[in-house]
């Protein structure tokens, strides 16, 4: 019998049992919230396999290659800092690391170490990778407009927007 069960145990003292961690009541789904729910979950996995499906047929490159090169693209002087580039990717900074890697393989991407903090670098987008993202470009923009835009109204696309907005400003 473990010590802290009993007391009649030479030289050990007694010790309280482990602290019960009450699990939180559920406050379960009702049968429409589900439906909702998971209509949601398969709509925005079949939104992100088909995007990326399309971008790898045409372009060869994969959604967060394509990311990453978006958002050098948009960052002035073309680059960012590592960890702001996985934040705003919500990528992990060890996977962006390797995405990177293999981007300046490739020519995409460089690395410039920042002058202010030793341990920290840039990702600055190579004019190979400007190319690419222009190639790219309007094979996914196609892609997005037919599996999402072109499927709702103006009024709906906004509403949606202003719902995922409001989604990530609380998590």
């Amino acid at each position: 019998m473990p010590y802290y069960l009993s007391n009649t145990m030479d030289s050990m003292p007694a010790a309280p049992p482990p602290a019960r961690v009450e699990a939180p009541v559920a406050r379960w789904l009702t049968p429409a919230e589900q439906q909702h729910w998971r209509a949601y979950l398969e709509a925005n996995l079949s939104v992100m396999r088909r995007l990326e499906s399309d971008l790898s047929a045409h372009t060869g490159m994969h959604m967060g290659e394509y990311e990453v090169l978006v958002r050098l693209s948009e960052a002035p002087g073309a680059k960012l800092r590592m960890s702001d580039l996985a934040d705003d990717t919500v990528a992990s900074r060890s996977r962006l690391s390797h995405q990177i890697t293999r981007m300046e393989s490739a020519g995409l991407v460089a690395r410039e170490a920042c002058p202010t903090d030793r341990r920290g670098s840039f990702a600055v987008l190579t004019p190979a990778g400007v190319a690419r993202l222009e190639a790219a470009a309007p094979s996914h923009v196609e892609s997005v407009r037919r599996v999402l835009t072109d499927v709702l109204t103006p009024a709906e696309f906004a509403e949606l927007g202003r719902l995922s907005a409001k989604i990530l400003s609380g998590l």
